[in-house]
């Protein structure tokens, strides 16, 4: 699994990581790995529900960021160029593939970090596989990776206007789907 470092982000190290990228040196994408890494992968997880697809993407945004490293411009905006990247090439990944795969409880501790799965963490993963991919990769954008609406306006190509509308309908449709869910209980199925 992917490491990440969260507590080096900042406008310090951004400039190294965006002055390493345009300069082409090797060790900037060892750098954005541990950096921005896991964060990317539990974001492209929560799009695809495949690790192996999620992981693809990782390694799909590594390789654009290195390649396109001269058109960033503001380094403070490389974590939010970084995250359109993999949005972008998850989005592309699922139209291909098809459907996003179920998210199953057992793979619920791959986004989780230290925590333990949980039921609610659970039905709410199952409940985001319905959605769109959109919509949800508008949820996870916003309420997961902590972009502002206008972040995720700019990831999704969108307007701020449709963002909020899709964040609007998505829970909405969570709310109804996990309402579903507790009516039904644990044992619905027997």
């Amino acid at each position: 699994m992917v490491k990440e470092n969260r507590s080096d982000e900042g406008s310090g190290l951004n400039e190294r990581l965006a002055r390493g990228l345009r300069e082409h040196r090797s060790e900037v994408v060892d750098e954005l790995l541990s950096t921005f890494g896991r964060r990317i992968q539990n974001v492209a997880y929560l799009i695809l529900g495949s690790q192996a697809d999620a992981e693809e993407v990782v390694i799909d945004t590594m390789v654009t960021a290195w390649q396109n490293g001269g058109e960033l411009r503001d380094p403070d905006a490389l974590p939010a160029w970084l995250m359109t990247i993999a949005t972008r090439l998850a989005l592309t990944r699922r139209r291909r593939v098809g459907a996003a795969l179920p998210l199953l409880p057992a793979d619920a501790d791959r986004i989780q970090g230290d925590q333990g799965p949980s039921i609610d963490r659970i039905a709410l993963l199952d409940a985001m596989s319905e959605l769109p991919p959109r919509m949800r990769a508008a949820i996870v954008l916003h309420y997961y990776a902590d972009l502002t609406v206008e972040g995720v306006a700019a990831v999704l190509d969108r307007s701020p206007n449709t963002v909020k509308s899709q964040l609007r309908e998505g829970l909405a449709r969570l709310r109804v789907q996990l309402d579903e869910d507790q009516e039904l209980g644990p044992h619905a199925d027997a």
